[in-house]
């Protein structure tokens, strides 16, 4: 793997691992001004949130709402500033499957769209 693409995979990781210790200042601050966060609801499109307030907002608003959440990585497939992230979600009860497609622009993340198996 060469540099950009190791540093992007360092970044993803840290990332995820954020997210799976539910702490939104380390995800925002792992996440450009301008970040692009479109979730997996409702089907079939989701919704797209731009900017650093609203991806916090839906973002720190998932968190809350499910704090036995966890994204398992399935699989990490890095290419310079892109990467796909196969995981699996559990939150207790159950869980489900899908990817992440995530871009990494100046040591941040930049963008990420989830997508969901069902």
């Amino acid at each position: 793997m060469d540099e950009n693409s190791l540093a992007t995979a360092s970044i993803i990781k840290e990332f995820n691992n954020a997210v799976n210790n539910h702490d939104i200042d380390a995800v925002m601050a792992l996440m450009t001004d301008d970040c692009i966060f479109e979730n997996t609801f409702p089907a079939p499109d989701g919704t797209r949130h731009v900017g650093q307030t609203k991806v916090r907002l839906e973002l720190g608003n998932f968190l809350k709402s499910s704090p036995h959440a966890h994204f398992e990585e399935e699989e990490l497939i890095v290419s310079d500033e892109r990467c796909v992230v196969r995981w699996r979600y559990s939150w207790g009860e159950g869980h489900v499957r899908g990817v992440d497609v995530m871009r990494v622009r100046d040591g941040k993340v930049s963008e990420k769209l989830s997508y969901v198996k069902g």
